[in-house]
């Protein structure tokens, strides 16, 4: 399958490198970065064109004018973008192990949407992180992580299980297997069938509430937290209010009663 790695992005282009220096460290190289820019300013086309011009990985950016919080709208810009029949969306401020896409495609199938997680870092340990940190793969090592102060949890289990016992802990988690836009995917057809994300929708269960459309579609979650890893830095988020919460909780609880599959403001108007 050819495959679209789809990110949003907003003026944070510290933060967009780290990522890109994940997807640039790949054990696969047939696919595609999108990056859903929702208004960024110059810095970061400036660091998209110098990442352009020393990597052979296809980088296209989809940009909109900043217009407050807006992910769902330039998601579906780059959803439109893209060219690949398999579609996995991350966050630009998610770093992706060196085997992320390759674990996608792995548990990938045609009935499915994948639903992964990430492991939180702190502040201090997000700022310091370096390429070769990245490179290295040790920025995914428990251990050294602890080393600069991450606390043991049993999270920690997400960066160490492997093989057997990654498929076991995927398989008892007691995570419900929502639709994460930090670690999600599915295949690009199931995305046009549920006329993408719902517009109307700003912060706050807009991811979910697009799982929730797949599910009505009959296209079944499947867990891959322990499989699918990358690490998310830390960040404010002083673009959240109450009243967005609010209006996003009272669609979403509108899809699952009405067993809604199609958003009424997604893809279709750009067709």
């Amino acid at each position: 399958m050819k495959v679209s790695v789809i990110f949003s992005t907003y003026n944070s282009p510290k933060w967009l490198e780290k990522v890109l220096w994940g997807f640039l460290n790949q054990t696969v190289s047939n696919f595609e970065i999108v990056i859903a820019d929702d208004g960024s300013s110059h810095e970061t086309l400036d660091l998209i064109e110098r990442v352009r011009a020393s990597s052979s990985i296809l980088i296209r950016h989809v940009w909109q004018e900043d217009d407050g919080f807006q992910k769902c709208r330039i998601l579906n810009k780059a959803i439109l973008a893209s060219s690949g029949d398999y579609l996995i969306f991350t966050d630009g401020d998610c770093i992706p192990r060196a085997d992320f896409i390759e674990q996608h495609l792995r548990h990938a199938n045609i009935h499915s949407f994948l639903s992964g997680g990430y492991f939180k870092l702190p502040m201090g340990v997000s700022e310091a992180i370096t390429e070769e940190d990245v490179q290295s793969q040790r920025v995914f090592d428990s251990a050294w992580l602890e080393e600069r102060g991450v606390p043991k949890s049993h999270k920690n289990w997400k960066l160490m299980a492997q093989g057997f016992w990654a498929n076991l802990l995927n398989l008892i988690s007691p995570a419900k297997p929502t639709w994460n836009g930090h670690n999600a995917s599915c295949h690009k057809a199931h995305v046009l069938a549920i006329n993408g994300f719902d517009e109307r929708m700003q912060y706050g269960g807009e991811d979910c509430e697009f799982g929730d459309r797949l599910c009505n579609f009959g296209i079944q979650p499947k867990r891959i937290r322990y499989s699918a890893v990358c690490v998310h830095l830390d960040h404010a988020r002083g673009y959240v209010t109450p009243a967005m919460l609010q209006k996003n909780q009272l669609i979403r609880l509108q899809t699952q009663s009405e067993k809604r599959v199609r958003s009424p403001l997604g893809l279709d108007q750009y067709l």
